[in-house]
C-alpha cells in the first residue's frame, strides 16, 4: 500500500474544507431541504449579457484572451470603478481578469505574501483567506470584529495587532457573512494606521454594489494615499448574477498586477473568452440590472432581519451584501449544533457563524439571495426550531 501522506503537501493537507460547502453537501443528500446557505443569486443572468455571450459564441470568439484578459474589457473595468468609486486606473498595466474573485485574491495573496509573513485578516470574513495565507508559509492573524461595534473594523484593532512581521491587511466590505459596512470617515481613519506602519492591502469588493441606505460604497483605494498600496478584487457573480461564468478582476499598482498576471499566466493562462465578452455588455448596459436586484434584496433584508428578530433571535441590520448574520446564543447551542439539528430536524440549511473564524461562534449565517417565497417557508421552520428548544 502506498502512504500517500509522504507524498502530500503538508500545508494544503492541513487547511480546513469549507464550511459553507459542508452544509451545502449535505442540503443535496436531503429531500425537501431548504437551503439558505450558499451566496448564489437566484436571478437569471440578465438575458442582454446572456445574448451577448451567444452572439459572440456565433462568430466564433472561442480562442484564448491576452493572459490578463479582453483590452476592451479592461477599459470597461477600469471606466466602470472611475464613474462609480472615482479611483482611476491604467487598463493596460493596471488592471487583470481572473477567473471570479477568489482567483484574484489567490494570486494577490500569492504575490504579497511570503514564508513568515504576517497578514491581517478582518474576521468574520469569506473562507478563503487564511488558508491561502498559510498555504504560502504566512500567518494570518485575526482582526476581530464584533456586533456592538457594527462588524466595522477600527484603527485601533490594527494598531494592536502590528508587528514587524506584518505585510498584509486582508479588508473584505461590504462584509461577507456579516452585512458589515465601512463608510469613507472609517476607511480614512484605519488608512492613517495602514500608511503608518506601511502595510498593503487587499480589499475584496466583490459585493460593492449591493449597498443599502442610499450611501454608495466607498473603496479604500479611493482615500489619499491607498491606491499605491490596495490591490482591490471585484468580480461579476454577485453585482450581475453571473455566478457560473467564473470571472473577476484585480486593480492595483502596475508592479504587482504585472507579478499577478504572469502567476496567472502559468496557472490558469486566460479567463473565459465568452464570459469576458458578456462582461463587456454588463459593464455597459448593466446599471439598471444592478437597480433592479438591489431593490429586490433589500426588500428582502428588511424582511428577513425583522422575522428573525421576531422569532426570537437578536440579528444586526446588514448595510450591504445579501446576508443576515442572526446570533443564536440565547438557543443554548453551538453555531455547529445548530445548524445540525436544523437541518436534520427541520431541512432547513444555514451555515454556523465559526466557518468564518472563531469569533463567529454563537451566531449562523443566512443568505437572502433566494426568492421571497423559500425565504419566508425557511424562516417559519427556524421559528418552530427555536421554540422547540427554548421549551
Amino acid at each position: 500500500m502506498i502512504d500517500y501522506s509522504e507524498f502530500l503537501n503538508e500545508s494544503i493537507v492541513g487547511v480546513k474544507p469549507s464550511g459553507i460547502r459542508k452544509f451545502f453537501s449535505i442540503a443535496e443528500e436531503m429531500e425537501n431541504v431548504i437551503s439558505l446557505g450558499v451566496g448564489e443569486p437566484d436571478f437569471l443572468t440578465p438575458w442582454h449579457i446572456r445574448r451577448t455571450a451567444i452572439d459572440y459564441l456565433d462568430r466564433g470568439a472561442t480562442r484564448y484572451t491576452a493572459n490578463a484578459g479582453l483590452l476592451a474589457l479592461r477599459k470597461e473595468i477600469c471606466a466602470f470603478y472611475e464613474r462609480k468609486y472615482d479611483v482611476e486606473y491604467n487598463p493596460v498595466s493596471e488592471a487583470m481578469v481572473t477567473v471570479g474573485g477568489s482567483e484574484g485574491i489567490d494570486m494577490a495573496v500569492r504575490t504579497l505574501i511570503s514564508q513568515g509573513d504576517e497578514a491581517l485578516v478582518v474576521e468574520p470574513s469569506f473562507v478563503c483567506y487564511k488558508p491561502i495565507i498559510e498555504t504560502c508559509g504566512g500567518k494570518a492573524i485575526p482582526l476581530v470584529t464584533r456586533q456592538e461595534n457594527n462588524f466595522k473594523l477600527t484603527a485601533e484593532e490594527i494598531e494592536r495587532a502590528v508587528t514587524d512581521r506584518t505585510k498584509l491587511l486582508v479588508l473584505p466590505y461590504p462584509n461577507n457573512p456579516t452585512g458589515a459596512v465601512m463608510r469613507k470617515e472609517e476607511l480614512e481613519k484605519i488608512a492613517k494606521v495602514i500608511i503608518k506602519h506601511d502595510l498593503f492591502v487587499i480589499s475584496d469588493e466583490i459585493y460593492s454594489e449591493l449597498t443599502y441606505g442610499g450611501e454608495r460604497h466607498c473603496s479604500v483605494a479611493s482615500i489619499d494615499g491607498m491606491q499605491e498600496r490596495t490591490v482591490v478584487i471585484n468580480g461579476f457573480s454577485k453585482t450581475y448574477s453571473m455566478t457560473g461564468w467564473r470571472l473577476g478582476y484585480a486593480l492595483g499598482p502596475a508592479p504587482v498586477i504585472a507579478q499577478m498576471t504572469k502567476l496567472h499566466q502559468f496557472a490558469i493562462m486566460s479567463a473565459p473568452t465568452n464570459s469576458q465578452y458578456a462582461a463587456i455588455e454588463a459593464l455597459k448596459n448593466g446599471d439598471g440590472d444592478i437597480e433592479k436586484m438591489l431593490e429586490e434584496y433589500d426588500m428582502r433584508r428588511r424582511f428577513t432581519v425583522n422575522a428573525f428578530r421576531e422569532i426570537g433571535l437578536d440579528c444586526f441590520e446588514p448595510e450591504g451584501a445579501f446576508y443576515i448574520f442572526p446570533c443564536i446564543k440565547s438557543t443554548g447551542l453551538s453555531s455547529d449544533e445548530f445548524c445540525e439539528r436544523l437541518i436534520t430536524e427541520k431541512r432547513v440549511a444555514v451555515v454556523p457563524g465559526n466557518a468564518f473564524g472563531d469569533c463567529g461562534e454563537g451566531y449562523i449565517r443566512v443568505s437572502y439571495c433566494y426568492s421571497i417565497e423559500n425565504i419566508k417557508a425557511a424562516i417559519e421552520r427556524i421559528g418552530e426550531f427555536v421554540k422547540e428548544i427554548k421549551g
